[in-house]
């Protein structure tokens, strides 16, 4: 089964560590390691943050580990590299997004929910052709983003490379 702290670590790297940042144009507005206040607003890390420290890596990984890792069900993936993958993009993205395009990827109704199809339908695809499979409709995703809306432009080579990353 897959293991959260592989997958957390990882991660941690693609989102450029344990740092504050707020990036004009970001949708997520202002960030700490990786997390966005607007799609996390009551996270508790942020009274630390305002107070002017810095939250706790045990902090950190307790909100990756909720919001994203266990709505995902990963590690209940039999293959760490597929709920590695499906992790970093729900970080990314949003869980219901990453589900969707996974879903579509492996053949299942995309309703945005891990449920016992979706688990067997991951425990079954081979790794690597999920891996790439997934990297190019992620790849797809960011370009319609650009299409949508020229502001986000400035992400998109940073987007297609973590994504090519994620397909190795």
């Amino acid at each position: 089964m897959a293991e959260f702290n592989t997958a957390f670590d990882r991660t941690m790297l693609n989102e450029g560590g344990y740092r504050l940042t707020n990036i004009s144009g970001d949708k997520g507005g202002q960030t700490y390691a990786g997390l966005s206040r607007r799609a996390n607003p009551d996270w508790n890390g942020w009274l630390v943050i305002d107070s002017g420290k810095s939250p706790t890596v045990d902090q950190v990984r307790s909100i990756y580990r909720a919001n994203y890792w266990t709505p995902l069900k990963a590690d209940q993936i039999t293959d760490q590299s597929i709920a590695s993958s499906l992790y970093d993009f729900a970080v990314n993205a949003g869980v219901k997004t990453a589900v969707k395009l996974a879903q579509v990827v492996i053949g299942v109704v995309p309703d945005g929910v891990v449920g016992q199809k979706t688990l067997a339908a991951f425990n079954n695809m081979e790794p690597s052709l999920f891996k790439l499979a997934f990297s190019i409709a992620k790849i797809a995703r960011y370009e319609a983003i650009v299409s949508k809306d020229r502001s986000q432009e400035k992400f998109l080579l940073g987007w297609i490379r973590r994504s090519l990353k994620d397909a190795a």
